[in-house]
């Protein structure tokens, strides 16, 4: 991957309006195939509203989200997330009735092809796939680390291990592009640390991640690039080294922090 490597996802001159609020303001970047791209700020500097309108739950004011050449602002979150862009959410989002196998089993229903009608039938073909299906979803609690919890409520779970069954559920879903909406929350640092591999592991899966983490040393430790925003506007884009260095960043961001960020 080179500065050269084409866009798998580009944000062009995007815009988010509340009221009279500008949260976003006319925000250009793009994604490159392969890459691990962090977008950090202080509270309230937009990343989540560029998120929510990358993946359907926000209409950009004005601007265009591009995936793949193609214009996805106006799709609706399931279309997008059927495309290839899958996100975790900033809260977790689980079935906390249901064990962690069956949340991912519930993510993986999305990729069976069985009609309603093979499955009123029982026919064999839909019992071999439901099989593919749960060795799939043994295999991505695996991947991420919680297999052996697999048997347990959602609910049950520790945070730092809910949050990782939220990205279960989204590698679940197929991504081409996976975006995690501050992943370690909750985290120890021994399972950030731990997740900083699992980001690495997931790139050679051939997935493209987009990050939004408030932690500095998890996103140092996973970025190929990092954006920093402020107050709806890019103010820098460059490698975790150059954005540790960087005067703006620091003083917009960083602050009192900065001598940590670079340890």
């Amino acid at each position: 991957m080179t500065d050269t490597t084409p866009a798998l996802l580009s944000v062009d001159k995007m815009s988010i309006r509340f009221g009279g609020l500008l949260a976003v303001s006319s925000m250009t970047f793009g994604v490159r195939e392969g890459e691990v791209l962090s977008l950090i700020g202080p509270n309230g500097a937009g990343k989540t509203s560029a998120f929510n309108a990358i993946t359907g739950y926000l209409q950009p004011s004005s601007g265009d989200v591009i995936y793949k050449g193609q214009r996805i602002n106006g799709l609706s979150p399931d279309a997008i997330s059927r495309l290839g862009v899958v996100r975790s959410f900033q809260k977790t989002s689980l079935f906390g009735g249901l064990s962690a196998f069956e949340n991912v089993l519930v993510g993986l229903h999305k990729r069976s092809t069985q009609t309603p009608l093979a499955i009123i039938l029982g026919l064999a073909r839909v019992q071999a796939d439901e099989r593919r299906l749960e060795d799939g979803a043994r295999e991505v609690l695996d991947f991420v680390g919680i297999l052996p919890r697999a048997q347990e409520q959602a609910a049950s779970l520790p945070y730092g291990k809910q949050r990782l069954l939220e990205v279960a559920i989204a590698l679940a879903a197929d991504p081409k592009i996976l975006l995690l909406d501050e992943p370690v929350s909750g985290m120890n640092p021994a399972e950030k640390a731990s997740f900083v591999e699992t980001i690495s592991r997931i790139r050679k899966r051939g997935i493209t991640v987009l990050l939004v983490e408030h932690d500095m040393r998890t996103v140092m430790g996973a970025s190929d690039r990092v954006i920093c925003l402020n107050q709806g506007t890019i103010i820098a884009d460059g490698t975790p080294e150059e954005i540790q260095r960087n005067k703006d960043v620091i003083k917009a961001y960083l602050g009192e922090r900065s001598s940590h960020a670079r340890r």
